[in-house]
């Protein structure tokens, strides 16, 4: 049996009840130049699936002379997948992959054992204004998969599935839903989709999948008579059926879930590990920075400066 936290047995399910098991309103975050909303980790649900971090950026727009600067930075235990709506910036790793992040991709870089990384604009970027806008997702790694080989796969816009028809449009990122099974191997079974819908387009649910979401990025939709705004994630009870019907202005969905891993997962910082000896393992090696000999090094080409370990 894997592990969730919500699901309950002693709870009915089908048409008798509420199909919506949670609401979560995002957190705003800071990160300096821009705010994000931050709808997982949440108090009431840590991941939906393996999906154990979400975040919303932008829309940002940046003044010319600013733009996303992130220096170089650690993660364990966890695939991190950017997708972008907005802009574009240059992902640099340890591994020696250099590659622009641009609207439409996926990006699935899997930290395993350990990766190192930097996100980044150049100096042609700094001469106008420009704008960003996406959501980066973090994946948690079954067990099995935690100390393994890290990684980064690229996989153009043109080379995902894409499924069109009654007012829909959506995008299969990750994994395997409608019937279509988008190109980018995963760790663990899964689904992530970006769907836009006219207004009174429906959409339902995969039902194949034992965790399942959906975050409103734009616009509203209506599950069971019940009106959703952007910014609001709904995650749903296994087993239930499930559509969203998009509103006047029509929505931006992006759908979510899949196989719930085996025990929760503790996070610190950038690290996701299932015990907290493994955290305390990593932090103490990016701490001693042994860059030629340790567990990290830096990205070839931005190897000049990193964020040191957090003191708290």
């Amino acid at each position: 049996m894997s592990w969730n936290p919500a699901l309950d047995p002693e709870c009915p399910t089908g048409d008798g009840v509420d199909a919506i098991e949670t609401v979560i309103v995002p957190r705003a975050r800071d990160l300096g130049d821009f705010e994000v909303r931050r709808a997982l980790p949440a108090p009431k649900r840590q991941m939906v699936g393996p999906f154990i971090f979400f975040d919303q950026m932008g829309p940002a727009e940046f003044v010319t002379g600013q733009g996303v600067d992130i220096r170089p930075h650690p993660h364990i235990g966890l695939a991190t997948v950017t997708y972008l709506y907005q802009g574009k910036f240059h992902h640099r790793d340890s591994l020696g992959t250099d590659q622009w992040i641009e609207p439409g991709a996926v990006n699935l870089m899997t930290a395993g054992h350990g990766i190192t990384h930097s996100e980044r604009i150049d100096e042609e970027m700094l001469k106008a204004p420009y704008t960003l806008a996406g959501i980066q997702t973090w994946i948690a790694l079954p067990k099995g998969a935690e100390d393994g080989a890290p990684a980064f796969v690229h996989a153009g816009k043109s080379e995902l599935p894409m499924m069109e028809g009654e007012g829909k449009e959506l995008r299969l990122i990750l994994g395997h839903a409608y019937g279509q099974r988008a190109p980018v191997e995963t760790a663990s079974e899964m689904f992530y989709a970006d769907a836009v819908l006219q207004p009174g387009a429906t959409l339902p649910m995969p039902e194949d999948h034992e965790d399942r979401g959906a975050y409103v990025v734009s616009g509203a939709v209506e599950i069971a008579g019940q009106r959703f705004e952007a910014g609001q994630m709904m995650v749903f009870r296994p087993g239930d059926r499930v559509s969203m019907t998009a509103g006047a202005q029509g929505a931006r969905v992006m759908i979510l879930g899949g196989e719930t891993l085996e025990g929760p997962r503790y996070i610190w910082w950038n690290f996701v590990a299932s015990s907290k000896e493994r955290i305390d393992e990593a932090k103490e090696a990016w701490r001693q920075g042994d860059w030629q000999h340790g567990r990290f090094q830096l990205p070839p080409g931005d190897d000049e400066e990193f964020i040191p370990l957090p003191s708290r």
